[in-house]
């Protein structure tokens, strides 16, 4: 522990700001890779909204409204059918 404190020491004045130059880099890295990870995996899509509508909804929304939130659910419903027989294939390859 002492060797660390002496290392920390010989440095001088002005050590920190490259520090606080490392961390600022590492966030800004993590931001772009999340916000790439966002991007591919379609967590940008205006049209998530519509999800949270049900059949009992249909009374309460524009007649355009509700078609569109059964054609988002369809739609979401089949690039879920497809992402799990994607995950059912890589299971039965490594088995």
């Amino acid at each position: 522990m002492s060797f660390i404190m002496n290392f920390i020491d010989s440095l001088g004045d002005g050590w920190t700001i490259y520090l606080w130059l490392v961390a600022g880099g590492l966030i800004i890295i993590a931001s772009i890779y999340g916000i790439r990870w966002a991007s591919k995996n379609n967590q940008f899509d205006e049209d998530i909204k519509y999800l949270v509508f049900t059949e009992s909804d249909k009374d309460k929304m524009k007649p355009e409204d509700y078609a569109k939130s059964r054609e988002v659910l369809a739609k979401q419903e089949k690039e879920r059918d497809v992402f799990l027989k994607a995950m059912a294939e890589q299971r039965n390859k490594t088995v």
